[in-house]
């Protein structure tokens, strides 16, 4: 099962500034232990938002809105696959991320061929 870490951004992250250098350590360790043990898929930070846009296509009309936006908690920070067995397990990881960057990590299985089959209940109500 693969499975995305995300971290939310936040007023220092979206002023383009680096984290403090224990909080890097900590992440950049938590990123070697998942390589180690041979569960990362791959681990990217993403720029802040004023870098972005968002795209939206309504009725054939495409309108783009530049960055920065005003949620912070809303954005996304950087992301981190891991395949692992199952959800206890990516959760495991994801306290261990939490607990570097000191903030909450949000934990989303990704959806896979097998969840559109007769017998997934992934998507049901």
């Amino acid at each position: 099962m693969r499975f995305m870490i995300i971290n939310k951004a936040d007023a220092d992250s979206e002023a383009g500034k680096f984290p403090p250098a224990e909080v890097a350590e900590g992440v950049g360790k938590v990123v070697e232990d998942l390589s180690k043990a041979g569960v990362l898929l791959f681990a990217e930070g993403v720029h802040r938002s004023s870098l972005g846009a968002r795209v939206k296509v309504d009725g054939g009309k495409r309108t783009v809105t530049d960055g920065p936006f005003a949620e912070t908690k809303e954005l996304v920070g950087g992301v981190i696959v891991v395949e692992v067995r199952n959800r206890d397990e990516a959760i495991e990881w994801a306290a261990r991320l939490a607990e570097a960057l000191r903030d909450e990590v949000e934990v989303r299985r990704v959806v896979e061929e097998a969840d559109f089959g007769p017998d997934s209940d992934v998507f049901a109500g």
